[in-house]
C-alpha cells in the first residue's frame, strides 16, 4: 500500500481529533494498493462498530471522520491488474486495483466521496442499489455533469439501508466496465436486524469478464459475447484466494455480477440460503435451502451456510466454460477422430504441432505446451491428487476444525480420513470392451447415399 501518509495503512484510519483543521479543509490523501491478495478485514477505528467484510482478493477502502462525516478519496486511473501469475491485463479501475477497494459502512452514516479523474477521458460513479438525492445517482448528463480528466467531484448522501451494493460508471460505461471500472459497497446494519444473523466470517466480490486475445494485454472493449477470460474480482483459478472458515461457522458470501451473462453460482459439500439481494435483506419465510443460485447482470446475491462439513469444497460458477482459462472458441470437435500416422506427418511440415482434443480435452491440464507472452492457459490448477484441470470462475471453501476465528489463512490441502477417499477397484475387471464411436455413416438405421451409375440419366433417383 502506497501513498498512506494520511492514512496508516488498511488496518486503521485516523480520527478527526487527531488531524489538523487545516488538513481537514484539504482533499484526503488517496489510499492505493497494488497487490492482488486478499486483504485483513478492515476494524473500524471509529464510527459505529459492525463486522467487517472479507473483500476476495481485495481490501477495504479506509476512511477520516470528519465532523461525523465519513470521508473516502477513489481515484479512477489506468492500473494493471495481475489476474494470475505471469498473466498480467492492462485495465481501468480506482485506487490501483480493478476491482475498486470495497466501501463499508453503517446504516445512518453520513458519507462523502471524493472522485478523482485520473483517467483519459470522463467519468462518473453510480452508486449501484443506493437511496440517494437524484443528483448524487453517478449517471452522466443525466444527474450530473462528466468529471473530466484531472478534475475531482464530491458525492455525499446518508447511507439509508443495509445491504451489498456496488459501484461503477455512467460514462462511456461500455468502454469503462469493460476495463475494469467496478466496486464493491457494504452498508451494515446499525443494531441487531430481524433479518440479518450474525455472522463469523462475511465474504464479498465480484463476477467480472473480460476478452483477451492470447499474448495481449488490453481487453477488447467493444465484444458483447465471446469472454475468455471468467473471474473472481478480477483474477482467475489457481490464484483466487480460497474461502476459510471453521467448522460449524455461520458464513455469509455476497456475490455482485458485472459481466454480460448471468452465472449460477454453486457450492459443493454444503446448502445455503439466499439471505439478500441489493434490495435488502430477504424475509425469512420467503428462503429455502439451495446449492445453486442465479446471479443475473446487474444483481447482487447474499448467500449464507453453515460450515458444517471439513473438507476442501469447490466453489464456482456452473457454466462450464466459465471454470476455464483462455480456450479458442473455434475450436473444432475433435474426439473420436483417428489421427494414427497423420501426426508425424505434420510434424515433418509443422515441427511444433501437438494433438489434442481425440479424448476430449482433459490432457490440457497437464500439457506443457509454448504460449505466448503474457497468456494465460486454458485448464490449470494442482491439487493433493492431480491436476484439477478448472480455470476462470473457481476456487475452494476450506472448512477446518479448531480454525481461530480471525485465521483467514490457506490451511492447505485437507487431510481426508482413512477409508473416506474413492478408490480404484482392484476385483475381476468388467467383461467388456469401452464403446469407441463408429465411423462416419456406419451407425445402425444411419441414412446413406449412393452415386447412381454411369449413363443411367436419372433411373436410380
Amino acid at each position: 500500500m502506497q501513498r498512506r501518509q494520511f492514512f496508516s495503512g488498511a488496518a486503521s484510519a485516523v480520527a478527526a481529533a487527531a488531524v489538523s483543521p487545516v488538513a481537514m479543509a484539504a482533499l484526503p490523501e488517496p489510499v492505493i494498493q497494488t497487490s492482488a491478495d486478499t486483504a485483513a478485514p478492515l476494524a473500524p477505528p471509529n464510527g459505529r462498530p459492525y463486522q467487517p467484510v472479507v473483500t476476495l482478493n481485495g481490501w477495504t477502502l479506509p476512511w477520516r471522520m470528519n465532523a461525523g462525516v465519513k470521508e473516502f478519496h477513489l481515484v479512477a486511473e489506468a492500473v494493471v491488474r495481475e489476474v494470475a501469475p505471469g498473466f498480467f491485463v492492462n485495465m481501468w479501475g480506482y485506487n490501483g486495483q480493478s476491482p475498486g477497494p470495497t466501501i463499508e459502512v453503517v446504516e445512518g452514516d453520513r458519507v462523502r466521496i471524493f472522485v478523482t479523474n485520473r483517467l483519459p477521458e470522463a467519468t462518473t460513479v453510480h452508486w449501484h442499489g443506493q437511496r440517494l438525492p437524484n443528483g448524487m445517482d453517478g449517471v452522466g448528463g443525466l444527474n450530473q455533469p462528466h468529471i473530466p480528466p484531472g478534475k475531482t467531484f464530491v458525492y455525499e448522501f446518508d447511507a439509508r439501508r443495509p445491504g451489498t451494493f456496488m459501484y461503477h460508471p455512467h460514462s462511456d460505461e461500455m468502454v469503462q466496465m469493460a476495463m475494469g471500472m467496478m466496486g464493491l459497497w457494504i452498508t451494515h446494519p446499525k443494531g441487531r436486524h430481524p433479518q440479518i444473523a450474525d455472522v463469523a466470517r462475511d465474504y464479498a466480490f465480484l463476477l467480472s469478464a473480460y476478452a483477451v486475445e492470447p499474448g495481449a494485454m488490453t481487453p477488447r472493449v467493444a465484444e458483447m459475447t465471446d469472454f475468455n477470460i471468467w473471474t473472481f474480482n478480477s483474477r482467475a483459478f489457481p490464484a483466487i484466494t480460497p474461502l476459510v472458515a471453521g467448522l460449524g461457522e455461520r458464513v455469509r458470501i455476497r456475490v455482485g455480477n458485472l459481466t454480460m451473462t448471468n452465472h449460477p453460482i454453486h457450492i459443493h459439500g454444503h446448502e445455503f440460503e439466499v439471505t439478500g439481494t441489493d434490495g435488502g435483506p430477504v424475509p425469512r419465510s420467503a428462503r429455502w435451502p439451495e446449492v445453486t443460485t442465479d446471479v443475473a447482470v446487474g444483481q447482487m446475491r447474499q448467500i449464507e451456510l453453515i460450515a458444517d462439513e471439513p473438507g476442501d469444497w469447490a466453489f464456482h460458477c456452473h457454466k462450464s466454460h466459465h471454470t476455464m482459462g483462455a480456450m479458442g472458441h473455434d475450436v473444432p470437435t475433435m474426439i473420436g477422430v483417428d489421427h494414427q500416422g497423420l501426426v508425424g506427418k505434420i510434424q515433418k511440415i509443422v515441427p511444433d504441432y501437438m494433438l489434442m482434443g481425440e479424448r476430449g480435452m482433459g490432457d490440457m491440464g497437464a500439457m506443457q505446451m509454448p504460449l505466448p507472452d503474457n497468456t494465460f492457459p486454458m485448464m490449470t490448477g494442482k491439487g493433493p491428487f492431480g491436476n484439477i484441470e478448472m480455470g476462470g470462475m473457481f476456487t475452494t471453501f476450506k472448512v477446518r476444525k479448531g480454525l481461530a476465528a480471525q485465521d483467514y489463512r490457506d490451511p492447505g490441502w485437507y487431510a481426508q480420513p482413512p477409508g473416506t477417499v474413492a478408490y480404484e477397484w482392484q476385483g475381476a475387471p468388467l467383461d467388456a470392451q469401452a464403446p469407441r464411436q463408429t465411423l462416419p455413416g456406419t451407425a445402425p438405421g444411419a441414412p446413406s447415399v449412393h452415386k447412381p451409375a454411369s449413363g443411367s440419366g436419372h433411373a436410380n433417383h
